[in-house]
């Protein structure tokens, strides 16, 4: 699965989620996806979590997070 195809997975409406980042079709948000890589969890035990997703899902929240992080200017913090 392309890049693209990927991020197409990646669903930012207004009117859906209140307009947070979620998985098409799912509602299930990306952040708690990243919450649960960033808990050590694999794509399978968080599909075992929420049935609803597949290993796609699971890359197109890190793809999608990838991109946001690619966008933001980095500015470090003063010491």
């Amino acid at each position: 699965m392309t890049h693209e195809q990927l991020l197409e997975r990646v669903n930012v409406d207004p009117n859906i989620c209140g307009g947070k980042p979620c998985i098409r079709g799912t509602r299930s948000y990306i952040d708690i996806i990243l919450d649960a890589l960033a808990e050590r969890l694999t794509p399978e035990q968080i599909i075992d979590h929420y049935p609803s997703l597949h290993v796609e899902d699971v890359r197109a929240a890190a793809a999608y997070t990838a991109d946001l992080a690619r966008e933001n200017l980095w500015k470090p913090t003063a010491r």
